[in-house]
């Protein structure tokens, strides 16, 4: 594979505010799966939907994302996710704040895996406001191979049982869901909302719920479990979500903080989390 070491250590910054509209439409869109927070106050993980890259329609890939080779690396693999990654809370936000994100390719790494080749692209994140840095966060994007590629190669699932944990959440993943959450964050991956795109192109088997929303639903978890939001908040991806089910959203409280996961309707976990402090 190409070697990609010099997009490390590239930078951009953007910046946005918390408006009472943002907040009004991630409450429509998630309530009731939200945690309590201060009147004003941000509710966790809302910073996803701040200062969202906005690319011109003619510089769109053929999954719908920005065209791979301007701030992110041309990997040259199609399938594109959110793996994971881990979130340090310093300070809430506010309504009303400017907030400037800063974000830092640290790192561009080739593996073989179960399902075949991957590259993962590892991006640093400060968010800050005037009063300083408030949010930073490592964010994990994973390259995949095609479908096709990838015939043959079986995965065994990972299973859990809801029963294991003091509080679920039960969310419908209906279209109508993934819309919204893809409208807030300018989200253009077509694996969310164009059905046969996503079973005939990427091989899912529906439309794929996001990884940031789970994550989201996860930290609000617990927050509302913790009765705060948790300084660190690390989760990853196990196995894709689809759509047009329940899935849960399980959390419980550990001797250090949180941890929690996503199932879908069959039990397999699709998303892990865990939080400290």
């Amino acid at each position: 594979m190409t070697d990609f070491a010099a997009w490390i250590g590239r930078t951009r910054t953007a910046s946005d505010l918390v408006t009472p509209r943002l907040l009004a439409e991630f409450r429509a869109t998630l309530a009731p799966h939200l945690a309590p927070v201060a009147e004003g106050h941000a509710l966790p993980a809302l910073h996803w939907c701040l200062a969202p890259e906005t690319p011109p329609a003619d510089a769109l890939g053929p999954d719908g994302h920005a065209a791979k080779g301007g701030f992110l690396p041309p990997v040259p693999l199609p399938r594109r996710m959110w793996a994971g990654g881990q979130i340090e809370t310093i300070a809430e936000l506010r309504v009303g704040d400017l907030v400037t994100r800063t974000e830092t390719v640290r790192d561009v790494a080739f593996k073989e895996g179960r399902s075949g080749t991957l590259c993962f692209v590892t991006v640093d994140h400060a968010m800050a406001t005037e009063r300083g840095v408030a949010i930073r966060e490592r964010q994990d994007i994973v390259y995949r191979e095609a479908a096709a590629a990838q015939a043959g190669r079986p995965v065994e699932a990972e299973r859990d049982s809801a029963e294991a944990y003091a509080r679920v959440w039960a969310v419908p993943a209906t279209p109508t869901l993934l819309f919204r959450y893809s409208a807030m964050t300018f989200n253009g991956h077509r694996f969310h909302y164009d059905q046969p795109y996503a079973t005939q192109v990427e091989g899912y088997a529906d439309l794929v719920v996001h990884g940031p929303m789970q994550a989201t639903l996860l930290m609000n978890l617990a927050a509302t479990l913790l009765d705060r939001a948790p300084r660190s908040f690390a989760y990853r991806g196990v196995s894709p979500m689809t759509a047009n089910q329940t899935f849960r959203v399980c959390g419980r409280l550990t001797e250090t903080g949180f941890e929690g996961v996503t199932l879908d309707e069959a039990s397999r976990v699709c998303m892990r989390a865990r939080g400290e402090g």
